[in-house]
């Protein structure tokens, strides 16, 4: 792992990505006290039966999955009540949930921040990711379907030809985890699996702004797939593993020239 790592982020161009990385971090940090108006009304409305609690939680949990609310961005309780135009209660509940969801923190001040992971919080995750992951893609080589397989070949065709188009690539490698989970066909593992998609929306930045990382993980997707549709289960959850412990260095070494790493 290690090897392959250091090929794909080679020293000089990491030094340019640094300080593109950090003016962009800088800018972001600025706006950490933005007025909600920024960011526009709320794009959800109420469902019929649904609860004020559940709407106020489902749609900051979606605006934090989307990046409307940003890493370390402090929201207060009235300006989201305002933004949502509901009272401050069912926000003040929606608060509480979120923080024990590690979507938000607590701080001195009179309302939440949107959580920033930290290099070790990084590590806990990603070790969860691993695990489940790992589960994930063994549970497809199992139980998918010829269609399902089908579709995650598909998805990693447009893979390849969206190369040079990260922002699009983000969605596809979205997109082609998602059908993996869903080939598992286990409700209870997709529901924990969500919870730590939840906490990855957290990290605003793609790593495949680094050098060698759409190639790297287009290859790995090659081969988790190719052992799902030959239903080589050991093979599946191995190959899953060593693409979210890829992932995980990608991200470290991301982290580290987001804080100003040498």
């Amino acid at each position: 792992m290690k090897s392959q790592i250091h090929k794909a982020v080679p020293g000089k161009y990491l030094q340019a990505k640094s300080r593109k990385i950090k003016a962009k971090t800088g800018r972001a940090a600025r706006g950490g006290q933005r007025s909600l108006q920024a960011v526009g009304r709320a794009s959800t409305h109420q469902r019929r039966g649904e609860s004020l609690g559940d709407f106020a939680y489902g749609t900051m949990r979606e605006a934090i999955r989307s990046g409307k609310f940003r890493s370390g961005e402090h929201l207060r309780e009235a300006d989201v009540a305002k933004w949502l135009n509901i009272s401050r209660t069912p926000v003040r509940e929606a608060f509480h949930r979120l923080v024990s969801e590690g979507l938000l923190t607590n701080g001195p001040w009179n309302g939440v921040m949107v959580a920033d992971l930290d290099a070790q919080q990084l590590v806990q995750l990603y070790a969860v990711r691993a695990a489940l992951e790992g589960t994930a893609a063994a549970l497809a080589a199992q139980h998918a379907s010829e269609a399902e397989i089908q579709r995650l070949f598909e998805i990693a065709a447009s893979e390849a030809r969206a190369k040079k188009n990260p922002e699009k690539l983000v969605i596809l490698n979205s997109e082609l985890h998602q059908t993996l989970y869903a080939a598992a066909h286990n409700r209870y593992l997709l529901q924990s699996i969500t919870t730590v998609v939840d906490a990855l929306g957290l990290l605003r930045h793609s790593t495949f702004v680094l050098p060698g990382s759409i190639e790297l993980a287009h290859r790995e997707h090659l081969q988790i797939i190719t052992a799902v549709r030959d239903r080589n289960a050991v093979e599946a959850e191995r190959l899953a593993r060593r693409h979210v412990n890829h992932a995980l260095a990608m991200r470290l070494e991301l982290h580290r020239l987001r804080s100003g790493g040498a």
